[in-house]
Protein backbone atom coordinates (compact mmCIF):
# COMPACT_ATOMS: atom_id res chain seq x y z
CA UNK A 1 0.00 0.00 0.00
CA UNK A 2 1.57 3.27 -1.30
CA UNK A 3 1.07 6.20 0.72
CA UNK A 4 0.57 9.45 -0.43
CA UNK A 5 0.66 13.07 0.79
CA UNK A 6 -1.63 14.85 -1.33
CA UNK A 7 -4.35 12.53 -0.07
CA UNK A 8 -3.99 13.85 3.58
CA UNK A 9 -8.04 15.41 3.41
CA UNK A 10 -9.12 11.76 2.53
CA UNK A 11 -6.71 9.67 4.35
CA UNK A 12 -9.34 7.87 5.89
CA UNK A 13 -10.67 6.59 2.81
CA UNK A 14 -7.66 6.10 1.08
CA UNK A 15 -5.43 4.03 3.60
CA UNK A 16 -7.31 0.71 1.67
CA UNK A 17 -8.07 0.43 -2.03
CA UNK A 18 -10.71 -0.66 -3.74
CA UNK A 19 -10.48 -4.18 -4.81
CA UNK A 20 -11.24 -5.06 -8.52
CA UNK A 21 -11.48 -8.44 -9.69
CA UNK A 22 -11.67 -8.79 -13.35
CA UNK A 23 -13.71 -11.89 -15.44
CA UNK A 24 -13.31 -12.06 -19.33
CA UNK A 25 -12.75 -15.51 -21.34
CA UNK A 26 -10.10 -12.72 -23.33
CA UNK A 27 -6.64 -12.74 -21.58
CA UNK A 28 -5.75 -9.70 -23.86
CA UNK A 29 -8.60 -8.38 -22.67
CA UNK A 30 -7.83 -8.96 -18.92
CA UNK A 31 -4.70 -7.78 -19.13
CA UNK A 32 -5.78 -4.25 -20.96
CA UNK A 33 -8.43 -3.58 -17.72
CA UNK A 34 -5.54 -4.88 -15.42
CA UNK A 35 -3.28 -2.38 -16.89
CA UNK A 36 -5.92 0.34 -16.59
CA UNK A 37 -5.89 -0.51 -12.33
CA UNK A 38 -2.52 -0.74 -11.80
CA UNK A 39 -1.67 3.24 -12.30
CA UNK A 40 -4.87 4.04 -10.14
CA UNK A 41 -3.45 3.95 -6.44
CA UNK A 42 -6.90 4.20 -5.41
CA UNK A 43 -7.80 0.60 -6.90
CA UNK A 44 -6.39 -3.01 -6.93
CA UNK A 45 -6.71 -5.67 -9.14
CA UNK A 46 -7.55 -8.72 -6.69
CA UNK A 47 -7.45 -11.32 -9.15
CA UNK A 48 -8.60 -13.09 -12.56
CA UNK A 49 -10.83 -14.80 -14.50
CA UNK A 50 -11.46 -16.93 -17.37
CA UNK A 51 -14.98 -17.98 -17.03
CA UNK A 52 -18.53 -17.49 -14.30
CA UNK A 53 -17.59 -20.03 -12.25
CA UNK A 54 -13.94 -18.85 -11.37
CA UNK A 55 -14.95 -15.55 -11.29
CA UNK A 56 -17.39 -16.56 -8.03
CA UNK A 57 -14.19 -18.63 -6.51
CA UNK A 58 -12.33 -15.88 -6.91
CA UNK A 59 -15.01 -13.18 -5.53
CA UNK A 60 -15.71 -15.52 -2.28
CA UNK A 61 -11.86 -15.59 -1.71
CA UNK A 62 -11.22 -12.16 -2.66
CA UNK A 63 -14.86 -10.52 -1.38
CA UNK A 64 -13.95 -7.46 -4.19
CA UNK A 65 -15.94 -4.10 -4.18
CA UNK A 66 -16.04 -4.27 -7.60
CA UNK A 67 -16.20 -7.39 -10.30
CA UNK A 68 -15.94 -6.39 -13.58
CA UNK A 69 -17.92 -9.74 -15.80
CA UNK A 70 -17.56 -10.11 -19.46
CA UNK A 71 -21.26 -11.56 -20.92
CA UNK A 72 -20.20 -14.34 -23.15
CA UNK A 73 -17.42 -16.76 -21.54
CA UNK A 74 -17.49 -20.13 -21.59
CA UNK A 75 -18.21 -22.41 -18.59
CA UNK A 76 -20.99 -19.99 -16.92
CA UNK A 77 -21.40 -16.81 -18.24
CA UNK A 78 -21.21 -12.99 -16.74
CA UNK A 79 -24.79 -12.74 -16.10
CA UNK A 80 -25.04 -15.93 -14.51
CA UNK A 81 -22.33 -15.29 -12.56
CA UNK A 82 -23.08 -12.04 -11.07
CA UNK A 83 -26.85 -13.74 -9.54
CA UNK A 84 -24.39 -15.94 -7.81
CA UNK A 85 -21.78 -13.00 -6.83
CA UNK A 86 -23.95 -10.93 -5.56
CA UNK A 87 -25.95 -13.19 -3.56
CA UNK A 88 -22.47 -14.23 -1.39
CA UNK A 89 -21.47 -10.91 -1.82
CA UNK A 90 -24.68 -8.37 -1.68
CA UNK A 91 -22.75 -5.22 -1.16
CA UNK A 92 -20.36 -5.75 -4.12
CA UNK A 93 -20.53 -3.73 -7.22
CA UNK A 94 -20.95 -5.70 -10.58
CA UNK A 95 -20.29 -4.45 -14.46
CA UNK A 96 -21.14 -6.45 -16.81
CA UNK A 97 -18.69 -5.60 -20.04
CA UNK A 98 -19.79 -6.97 -23.52
CA UNK A 99 -19.62 -6.04 -27.20
CA UNK A 100 -23.35 -6.40 -26.81
CA UNK A 101 -24.02 -3.45 -24.95
CA UNK A 102 -26.71 -2.03 -26.03
CA UNK A 103 -28.73 -5.48 -26.91
CA UNK A 104 -28.27 -6.57 -23.48
CA UNK A 105 -29.08 -3.20 -21.42
CA UNK A 106 -32.58 -3.47 -21.61
CA UNK A 107 -32.52 -7.20 -20.66
CA UNK A 108 -29.93 -7.50 -18.07
CA UNK A 109 -30.33 -4.06 -16.11
CA UNK A 110 -33.80 -3.20 -13.49
CA UNK A 111 -35.21 -3.74 -10.13
CA UNK A 112 -33.82 -6.61 -8.75
CA UNK A 113 -30.80 -7.10 -11.02
CA UNK A 114 -27.67 -8.57 -10.38
CA UNK A 115 -25.37 -6.06 -12.60
CA UNK A 116 -25.26 -2.38 -11.52
CA UNK A 117 -24.06 -1.06 -14.76
CA UNK A 118 -23.27 -2.79 -18.90
CA UNK A 119 -20.73 -0.81 -20.29
CA UNK A 120 -19.43 -1.72 -24.03
CA UNK A 121 -16.40 -3.19 -24.89
CA UNK A 122 -15.94 -0.38 -27.16
CA UNK A 123 -16.43 2.29 -24.51
CA UNK A 124 -13.57 0.70 -22.17
CA UNK A 125 -11.60 4.02 -22.63
CA UNK A 126 -14.34 5.52 -20.14
CA UNK A 127 -14.07 2.51 -18.10
CA UNK A 128 -12.42 3.96 -15.04
CA UNK A 129 -14.64 6.51 -14.73
CA UNK A 130 -18.05 3.93 -14.84
CA UNK A 131 -15.70 2.36 -11.99
CA UNK A 132 -15.42 5.70 -10.11
CA UNK A 133 -19.13 6.28 -10.68
CA UNK A 134 -20.16 2.74 -9.13
CA UNK A 135 -17.07 2.81 -6.02
CA UNK A 136 -15.64 6.00 -5.41
CA UNK A 137 -12.85 7.07 -3.64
Amino acid sequence: MSGSSSGAAHAGRRETPKIILVADDDPAIRKALCEMFEIEEDYDICAEAANGQEAIALAKKHRPDLVILDLSMPVMNGYDAAWEIKRILPGARIILFTLYADAVKSRVLGLGSPVDLVVSKTDSANMMSHVRSLIPV
